[in-house]
């Protein structure tokens, strides 16, 4: 949503190349505008890293670097990276631009998921996060907010500002990255991360999706990160009766407070999902949840169209081989970029 008109970079054209239209999404390290590439006249995302940011000539080539790193990972399920440059205080990445919602934009409308739904965002999302882990990059900041749903039912991980080598030193030096809610017991202990914080990330947006609500809340984040070292995170079955033993089963594996318990990269959290997945039946896949909303909007009110609501009798399959077209496509709505 362009959330600012005083943007001084809205209608300037960057770097003699990249025409910004509107910003929509701000974050703690850079702004993200929707803009033309004037030389193949094309929409697509451009990364702003803020001014304050871009004088730290270190973390300038880290983010340079890293956005390299993502640009060779070239998945179906990652927000691609096209370029990269700098014009005056500003450095950029120009990206893919996905036109759709966020998960946390259909969570927020939505409630609890679907059995299905759920998994049929989980899949792609760990697909990319394998493919990632697999090239030897942790995301670390996995979260709702990161995963994009296409106006085609297309589902993408985006920001992966935070990536880092698996084999690189990934001490936070003090400060917390993340969203506490997401966070690894081990993250929040030693600062330190691999793939399996990932893989507990998932689990908890898996738990989020199933119940619609996260599995760790408090007044302060200081409670969260408690929780998060000393409990475990409930079966989502706690909270919607009746939900399969084996979708319970996941969440556990996947958010085990002991990183060595946990699958050991994104890959291995899909073939788990695949298996459970399998042990359902249809009644159970769509077996609609009393958490879930599913009050009628209007095609130009609802931007999350793409994912049917909980009384569709039946859901459409986001992934299935990306083919199939959503059941209620939304009217055309601004984009979500990390």
């Amino acid at each position: 949503m362009d959330t600012t008109l005083e943007d001084p970079l809205v209608g300037r054209v960057l770097d003699d190349r990249y025409r910004i239209d509107a910003r929509i999404a701000a974050g703690g390290m850079a702004t993200v505008y929707r803009a033309v590439d004037t030389r193949l006249d094309r929409i697509l995302a451009l990364k702003v890293m803020h001014p304050a940011l871009a004088s730290d000539a270190a973390f300038v080539d880290r983010f340079i670097r890293e956005a390299k790193s993502v640009a060779r990972l070239a998945h179906p399920n990652v927000v691609a990276v096209f370029d990269q440059g700098t014009d005056g205080p500003y450095v950029y990445l120009a990206m893919e631009y996905v036109s759709g919602c966020t998960l946390r934009d259909v969570l927020r409308e939505r409630g609890a998921l679907q059995p299905r739904a759920a998994l049929d965002i989980l899949e792609p999302v760990l697909a990319a996060l394998g493919a990632a882990h697999r090239a030897g990059f942790v995301h670390r900041d996995m979260k709702p907010e990161n995963v994009l749903i296409g106006d085609d039912g297309r589902v993408k991980v985006a920001d992966f500002g935070l990536v880092r080598s698996v084999d690189s030193v990934t001490n936070t030096t003090g400060s917390v990255l993340g969203t506490v809610s997401y966070l690894a017991p081990e993250q929040i202990e030693n600062g330190v991360a691999d793939t399996r914080v990932d893989v507990y990330a998932c689990g908890v947006v898996l738990y989020e999706m199933l119940t619609g609500s996260k599995p760790h809340v408090g007044a302060t984040p200081a409670q969260v990160l408690y929780q998060h070292l000393h409990e475990d995170v409930p079966p989502p079955s706690a909270a919607v009766p009746g939900l399969p033993v084996g979708l319970d089963g996941l969440v556990a594996s996947a958010t085990a407070r002991n990183p060595d318990l946990r699958p050991y990269d994104a890959a291995a959290l899909f073939g788990l999902a695949r298996e459970a997945r399998a042990e359902l039946t249809d009644v159970e896949l769509d077996a609609v949840p009393p958490q879930a909303r599913a009050v009628e909007r209007s095609s130009t009110e609802d931007r999350t169209g793409v994912i049917p609501r909980p009384v569709a009798a039946q859901p459409v399959n986001l992934t299935s081989r990306f083919e199939t077209p959503p059941l209620d496509p939304p009217a055309p709505p601004g984009g979500r970029r990390s």
